[in-house]
């Protein structure tokens, strides 16, 4: 199976929500206002995707300064599509675009926390946040 990755800053709204939908990330993302999901993608500085046969299975966008960090804060593969290496290289292709003085962070969803020491991420256990003022 031949996975296509690219640069893809025009991502429509409505292909993002395809993809967090698919891949369960949406039950974390507000995949009911695609004003808002159309707000994150423009505002993202890389948006990578994966596709098989034009069909988008996987897609990570970040958020960075290109010199010193990268926050990686969506990273969705199709759940058909997982355990083939994808989330991997879609982590790999976006630390790459950020530059290699850039230290890349991600925040996992609970299902996932086991997935990414197995690719040679380290944990990071001082992470601090302040909840969203509004939540729609």
């Amino acid at each position: 199976m031949t996975i296509i990755y690219a640069h893809e800053p025009d991502l429509p709204s409505e292909a993002f929500r395809d993809i967090l939908i698919a891949s369960t990330l949406a039950l974390r993302r507000p995949v009911d206002d695609l004003a808002r999901l159309e707000k994150m993608l423009r505002n993202a500085d890389i948006i990578i995707t994966a596709r098989h046969d034009g069909k988008l299975v996987g897609i990570s966008r970040a958020i960075t300064d290109l010199a010193f960090s990268c926050y990686l804060s969506d990273l969705a593969v199709d759940q058909g599509y997982q355990h083939q290496g994808i989330g991997k290289r879609l982590i790999e292709e976006t630390h790459q675009s950020a530059g290699p003085q850039t230290t890349l962070y991600l925040v996992s969803a609970p299902a996932a926390e086991a997935y990414y020491p197995k690719i040679g991420m380290t944990h990071v256990a001082s992470c601090w946040m302040l909840p969203r003022l509004q939540t729609s």
